[in-house]
């Protein structure tokens, strides 16, 4: 029997989405002003970010509930490493360190993997299908902002082991709906989610004074103008909303 939850999961993230739309990092971006510093401390917090997440769910990779939704071919960590290799130089791991954004989300991601492992679902939606859906456009706007050298700096955005990105969520929203879950379990679910889009916003705002000292205060505003016609390309759901191109 289908719990619904990749559809409670949508619909019960809405305003996050809303809320992710306006936040000042993601529109700058959207718009084509990519800051290389910032961009790349962005990068090395979603490091620690996803070293946490996969390091839980390859230790919990046989619990009765996330061994259902345990696909190895999302892991993002080796595909940070490359990029932060190609930003930082070999000697990356002694040039960074997580913010405080960084390791509250960290702190979140190791609490609930130990008191409630069910959680993590709601943090391996927000961020992998976030990544899956936004992700080719997200490269093709970092390449031309920061002039890339092909094949360099964007190895984050690409699934190699996912041919396919629009069957493999169907996939994944699939596996969401047969997760033997309660109403109750469902809803704290939802909850844990909007509570990893504020995680994941709190990342982008504190990187946004470093944007702001790179191109302005002035050019700043004028690019985060108040726009109802765009997503944040984060959305796990991107693709399925008439607001931004679908990549699919």
């Amino acid at each position: 029997m289908s719990s619904m939850l990749a559809t409670r999961l949508r619909e019960g993230t809405k305003q996050s989405h809303s809320l992710a739309e306006n936040a000042g990092f993601i529109q700058c971006f959207l718009k084509g002003a990519v800051e290389k510093t910032s961009y790349r401390q962005l990068l090395a917090n979603f490091y620690f970010v996803y070293t946490a997440l996969e390091d839980e769910l390859d230790a919990l990779q046989t619990h009765p509930v996330l061994s259902q939704l345990y696909f190895p071919e999302l892991k993002r960590q080796s595909s940070l490493i490359q990029d932060l290799t190609y930003y930082w130089g070999p000697h990356w791991q002694d040039a960074i360190s997580p913010s405080a954004a960084t390791q509250g989300y960290v702190d979140r991601i190791q609490e609930v993997a130990i008191a409630d492992p069910i959680l993590l679902v709601a943090h391996s939606y927000t961020r992998y299908l976030g990544d899956l859906s936004g992700g080719q456009l997200l490269k093709k706007i970092a390449r031309r902002g920061m002039n890339l050298p092909p094949d360099q700096g964007t190895a984050f955005y690409d699934f190699i082991d996912i041919p396919t990105p629009k069957a493999f969520k169907a996939t994944y929203r699939q596996a969401l709906d047969h997760l033997p879950l309660e109403t109750s379990r469902i809803d704290q679910v939802i909850d844990e989610a909007n509570l990893a889009f504020k995680l994941n916003m709190g990342l982008f705002q504190e990187l946004e004074g470093n944007l702001i000292r790179a191109i302005g205060q002035m050019i700043f505003n004028h690019l985060t103008r108040p726009r109802r016609d765009r997503q944040s390309p984060w959305s796990p759901d991107l693709g399925e909303s008439t607001k931004l191109q679908p990549q699919d």
